[in-house]
């Protein structure tokens, strides 16, 4: 398909990045603290480090990585939350040439078992109040090296505190065993008395296993070359570049660090990112506390937010919003789910900003297409291709599909992973035989190049032989003023085949079945309409905050 959608590119984003550049995310880093050695680069809990400290902490880090004779390429796993720990591990690792892998510290002792083992990690720097699972695994890995962190190790001299309140007050430490295990301010100090040699890993070469969400089968490590996030970082640059441009008066970018780093769509806007740029990314440990990650904001005129639908509808109901400083804000950037009208409606009326609707995957860096950076209207579209990004809308042979038909979306571009480790049949499956990766997303593209998800393959539920997207429903649904949140699923029905089920957190506590019923009768078609209502106190979500379909429709098995 030709590239159509670059005649809708904003003003001053090019169709191409340059990728001509060499060398690996590391020595962008380097260039950085060059660059910006004064300025604040992470904050967390009212403590901020300077690019001139992450420097050294990393360097300091990285060496005591390389002590321990760790051959380059050897795989290093974080488990922390977004603490001031993690950048500087995250950057150690790949100065010392070797590979991150990215752990969600929430995983059970099962499913870290799984990604330890998988990708054969040796070492793991983890924060203390997630030890207790680690140590329930660690014998069956191949772990030989464990450092473990503690939340005020880098928080100065209130950390002493915060470590009292963490462990004594509030018991949020498990008691954990880990013979021989080095603590992060152990392996800080005997850094510094060591030697660091430069990694000089290549464009080419592996800087991330990327775990995908397990949502569609067993978790899988996708691998993310230096230049794969090299490109992704200059492509989502370039793309918010004229918003940027619009506000001068910004002496430092600011984004907000809500989403957890150890995510793909976090780790390329919130870190990778924000150390290109020179920026400040405020770490927020624990976002579901809304009041507290408000607290932590205030003070800071906030620049981008990155996040997911939920949580901006989470903030929006919080009385203490308004407090924040949004005068300087000029990207927000909704990922991992939909985008709900409602939501960017209130959004844009509270802050004067809108939300601009994103989408990617692990097995893409993260970013592949977005809507466009200064356009202040809902589109209820993903956007365009990023620059040097191609999309092909594919039929299940292969065939590409016209326009405003409904197709699988096909991906190629600089961003797009090497394949899964250790799973060459599964890179199989999801790569064509031109080089495009199949998302497993459903969706439609416009004369113009705007594409928009009608659904995921396996979510679409099929009512008497016709297509019904979730996606739909559940944004006319969410319309409804007493409709906190909801998740469209399809259940069995001995007359239609499925029918759709939706499950619902009110707001209004007096909201019904039969308003709802109500409200769709005027807004969707008849086979598209719940059948039935399910009222909740929660739904399930993901790391990020997006809502499982999978558990609630496994539920009515």
């Amino acid at each position: 398909m030709n590239k159509i959608w670059l005649d809708s590119y904003p003003p001053g984003v090019p169709a191409e990045i340059d990728m001509n550049r060499n060398g690996s995310i590391a020595e962008l880093f380097e260039a950085s603290f060059c660059k910006h050695g004064a300025r604040p680069a992470f904050a967390c809990m009212g403590k901020s480090i300077s690019y001139a400290q992450l420097d050294q902490l990393s360097q300091r880090l990285a060496a005591w990585l390389q002590s321990k004779g760790l051959a380059r390429g050897t795989r290093v796993a974080i488990m922390m939350p977004n603490v001031l720990q993690y950048p500087v591990a995250l950057v150690a690792i790949l100065r010392a040439g070797y590979v991150v892998v990215n752990v969600n510290p929430l995983y059970t002792p099962r499913e870290l078992e799984h990604q330890l083992k998988d990708s054969g990690a040796e070492v793991i720097i983890v924060l203390e109040n997630f030890a207790a699972t680690v140590q329930a695994v660690v014998a069956n890995t191949s772990i030989r090296h464990v450092v473990v962190a503690s939340m005020g190790d880098l928080l100065g001299p209130k950390g002493l505190l915060v470590n009292f309140m963490v462990r004594r007050v509030k018991k949020m430490v498990p008691a954990w065993h880990l013979p021989g295990h080095t603590t992060f301010r152990t392996a800080l100090a005997k850094g510094a008395r060591l030697p660091f040699t430069r990694g000089n890993a290549s464009p080419d070469d592996l800087a991330f296993l990327q775990y995908t969400g397990g949502t569609t089968g067993v978790s899988k490590g996708a691998m993310l070359l230096h230049r794969n996030l090299i490109a992704n970082l200059l492509q989502t640059q370039a793309w918010l570049e004229p918003a940027r441009a619009q506000r001068a008066d910004i002496a430092q970018l600011t984004t907000v660090g809500a989403l957890p780093l150890y995510h793909v769509f976090a780790l390329t806007v919130c870190a990778l990112l924000t150390i290109h740029t020179g920026g400040l990314t405020v770490l927020i440990p624990n976002p579901r506390d809304l009041g507290g990650m408000i607290d932590s904001l205030r003070g800071y005129r906030i620049t981008m937010f990155p996040a997911v639908n939920t949580l901006y509808n989470a903030m929006l109901d919080h009385p203490d919003f308004d407090k924040l400083d949004f005068s300087q804000l000029f990207a927000v950037v909704g990922g991992g789910m939909t985008v709900q009208e409602a939501v960017a409606k209130r959004w844009f009326e509270k802050t004067g900003v809108p939300i601009i609707e994103g989408y990617g995957l692990t097995e893409t860096s993260a970013c592949v297409i977005c809507n466009s950076p200064v356009s202040t209207a809902y589109s209820g579209a993903i956007g365009l291709p990023l620059p040097s990004t191609e999309v092909s809308i594919r039929d299940d042979d292969g065939n590409e599909l016209g326009f405003g038909r409904p197709g699988e979306l096909c991906i190629r571009g600089p961003q797009v992973m090497a394949g899964y480790w250790k799973h060459t049949e599964e890179t199989a499956k999801v790569m064509t035989s031109d080089g495009f990766f199949k998302s497993g997303d459903i969706a439609v593209m416009d004369e113009s190049g705007l594409l928009k998800i009608v659904d995921r393959k396996k979510d679409m539920i099929l009512v008497s032989g016709f297509n019904v997207y979730p996606n739909e429903i559940e944004d006319v649904v969410a319309g409804h003023p007493g409709v906190f949140e909801v998740a469209a699923v399809g259940v069995p029905d001995r007359h239609s085949g499925e029918a759709v089920k939706i499950f619902v957190v009110r707001r209004d506590s007096a909201l019904r079945e039969t308003d709802l019923f109500d409200w769709c009768k005027d807004r969707l078609t008849g086979y598209k309409r719940p059948k039935l209502v399910e009222f909740r106190e929660a739904l399930p979500k993901s790391n990020i905050g997006k809502i499982l379909r999978r558990e609630l429709r496994d539920g009515q098995a």
